[in-house]
């Protein structure tokens, strides 16, 4: 274990573990001073995350080419960083239509953590290891290890472990200069500097956190085909709302009016790419999934686009 000097040096390398000067006086300031001084310090976080753009493309583009291998996605965080890529790995099946296993998500202190402290979770190594083995990670396979101080011992012990499995390593973290970058092939870093709340990286580093892993997912998906032109073509239509919003996209999509978008729908069997390649090509259903099947599942090639 690490001395208790040697800790506390490596603390106060960490941008995120500085005291900002603006918010000095907090427990002194009103509402709408806080509200205001936590706008300001919000609004730079876009510009710190731009820095960035080049390293989340790379990013981007190894996760579609490991998926395209049959390869997933895995997130590993703790804390307010596991739970923001629980998040993220939740919400897309739903948006993109695809299996929840290809990507996922693990956060030290398992299920419970995710709706409460799990006192000692991300302090294991060991546990991040087994948590990515249970999971029988492959080589095809992405890991994106999340964490603002970029020395949280239960992503470490994952992104170890997948180094040595030669699996695509990625960081997030709000600190460069640690230990998570050396373990990662592609360094995301967006340094969002001291908190308004000293130490808590649920503020701008959650921010940055949140904006980096949008990018991630909704950049690979797009480029995996799972989306036509801006619009979500193979969200799933879980309930009422969604179905709603289904037969829009469709009409928006072919250019048809709203009834027979939701004709074709029906007979598509409410599927957005089978009723999208009917209504554009004007065809039936069975010749629609045909196109697509040909075209493994490329959207714009069933089209003739």
């Amino acid at each position: 274990m690490p001395s208790r000097r040697k800790k506390h040096r490596r603390e106060e390398l960490r941008g995120t573990e500085l005291r900002s000067a603006a918010s000095k006086n907090l427990d002194r300031m009103t509402a709408l001073q806080m509200v205001r001084l936590m706008n300001r310090e919000d609004r730079s976080v876009a510009a710190v995350v731009g820095r960035e753009l080049t390293a989340i493309a790379r990013a981007v583009d190894a996760i579609v080419d490991a998926m395209r291998r049959g390869g997933r996605l895995i997130y590993v965080g703790a804390g307010s960083s596991g739970r923001m890529a629980v998040l993220d790995a939740a919400e897309c099946p739903p948006t993109f239509g695809i299996s929840r296993k290809q990507m996922q998500a693990l956060i030290a202190g398992g299920r419970r953590a995710i709706t409460e402290a799990v006192e000692g979770a991300e302090d294991s190594a060991r546990n991040g290891e087994r948590d990515l083995r249970a999971r029988k990670l492959k080589r095809d396979d992405v890991v994106v290890g999340i964490t603002a101080s970029g020395t949280t011992p239960y992503v470490l012990g994952a992104m170890a472990f997948a180094r040595r499995r030669k699996a695509m390593t990625v960081a997030i973290t709000s600190n460069r200069r640690m230990a998570v970058a050396r373990l990662a092939k592609i360094v995301i870093a967006p340094e969002v500097g001291p908190e308004v709340l000293t130490g808590s990286t649920r503020l701008k580093a959650g921010t940055a956190q949140k904006m980096v892993l949008n990018m991630l997912s909704t950049a690979a998906m797009v480029r995996l085909g799972h989306v036509y032109e801006n619009l979500m073509i193979d969200m799933a239509l879980t309930n009422e709302k969604l179905s709603g919003r289904a037969v829009r996209i469709l009409a928006e999509a072919s250019g048809q009016k709203l009834p027979t978008a939701e004709h074709a729908l029906r007979q598509a069997g409410h599927s957005l790419h089978v009723a999208l390649v009917m209504l554009k090509l004007r065809i039936g259903a069975g010749e629609a999934k045909r196109r697509i099947d040909a075209s493994h599942g490329d959207l714009r090639r069933a089209l003739g686009e």
